[in-house]
C-alpha cells in the first residue's frame, strides 16, 4: 500500500513539475543580433517555469502576419511609426504591450568616410517601405543633403524633397537588402539590426541619426484578443517585467555600448487588459 502510495505521489509530481515548464511563447524577431538580445530575458523566465523561442523572420513583413496569423505568441523588432502603419494597411488585430529600447537610423558605406565626400551623381539606398524610408528621408535632410518642402509631413517621401543640395540618386531596396548592396552604392541608410547582422557598428557611420521621437521607440507586440486571456496576460506581464528590467539594461549597455538605448519603461502598457 505504502509502495502504490509513493508511486502516485511521484507520478503526481512528475504532471506537476511537467506542467509548470510547460509554457512555451514564441517570439519573432527580425536579425541574429535578437538571438544574443533576449538570452538574459530568456534566463530570468525560465526560472518561472516559461520557455521563451525566438523565432527568426528574414524581412519586415512577415512578423506582423504570422503573430496575426497565431503562428507565434509575440514580435519584437518593430518601431511604434512601422507597427502603426502596419495596423492600418493590414487591419491587423495586435496591440502594442511594452516599450522596449530606441536606436539610430544611420547613413554607412564602404566607399566614404565623411559627408564631405558625397559628389553629385552619387547613389545612396535608403529602406522601400514606407516608415523606414520616411524616416531614412528625414536624416538625409538632417544630413544636409537635401531639403524638404516646408508642409513635408511627419513620414516624409521622395516626392517631398524640396532640393537636392548633392544631386545625388536615392535608390529605394528592401531594407535587408542594403548592407550587403553597400559595394554598389555610395552609401546607404541601414536599419540598427541588419546593420548589427552585417558587422557595422554606430560608430562606422558616416553620418548618425539623432532622431529619438516616441514614434521610434520600439516595441513588444501581441495579439489583442489573447489580452482577454488572463492566463496568457500573466505570462506576458512576466515577459515585459523580464525585458525591463536592470538585468536586461545592463546587458544592453555592455553588449551593445548604448547602440539600444532603453526607453519608456515606465509606461505599463498593459494595464488596461488587467481586471
Amino acid at each position: 500500500m505504502a509502495k502504490k502510495f509513493l508511486l502516485s505521489f511521484v507520478l503526481v509530481l512528475v504532471l506537476a513539475l511537467t506542467a509548470s515548464a510547460d509554457v512555451v511563447v514564441r517570439l519573432g524577431v527580425t536579425g541574429s543580433v535578437y538571438d544574443e538580445m533576449w538570452e538574459p530575458v530568456k534566463e530570468i523566465l525560465a526560472k518561472q517555469g516559461i520557455t521563451l523561442e525566438v523565432i527568426q523572420f528574414t524581412d519586415y513583413v512577415t512578423p506582423n502576419r504570422a503573430l496575426d496569423d497565431g503562428d507565434i505568441d509575440l514580435n519584437g523588432f518593430q518601431h511604434r511609426i512601422y507597427f502603426a502603419d502596419e495596423l492600418a494597411s493590414r487591419n491587423y488585430k495586435l496591440t502594442n504591450i511594452a516599450n522596449t529600447f530606441v536606436v539610430p537610423l544611420n547613413l554607412y558605406s564602404i566607399k566614404i568616410k565623411s559627408l564631405d565626400e558625397i559628389k553629385d551623381g552619387d547613389v545612396i539606398a535608403i529602406p522601400n517601405d514606407p516608415t523606414n524610408g520616411g524616416r531614412a528621408i528625414k536624416v538625409l535632410a538632417t544630413s544636409g543633403l537635401i531639403t524638404l518642402k516646408e508642409d513635408a509631413g511627419f513620414n516624409p517621401t521622395k516626392e517631398d524633397i524640396a532640393t537636392y543640395n548633392k544631386k545625388i540618386t536615392i535608390q529605394e531596396l528592401a531594407a535587408n537588402t542594403i548592407p550587403a548592396a553597400l559595394p554598389d552604392l555610395t552609401a546607404g541608410v541601414i536599419n540598427d539590426t541588419y546593420a548589427l547582422d552585417y558587422g557595422l557598428k554606430a560608430s562606422d557611420a558616416v553620418f548618425e541619426d539623432q532622431a529619438r521621437e516616441k514614434e521610434y521607440w520600439n516595441l513588444i507586440a501581441a495579439r489583442t484578443a489573447d489580452l482577454e486571456n488572463p492566463e496568457k496576460l500573466a505570462v506576458y506581464q512576466k515577459i515585459v517585467e523580464a525585458y525591463q528590467s536592470e538585468t536586461m539594461k545592463a546587458h544592453l549597455s555592455e553588449l551593445y555600448g548604448g547602440f539600444f538605448r532603453p526607453v519608456g519603461w515606465d509606461e505599463d502598457l498593459l494595464a488596461p487588459f488587467k481586471k
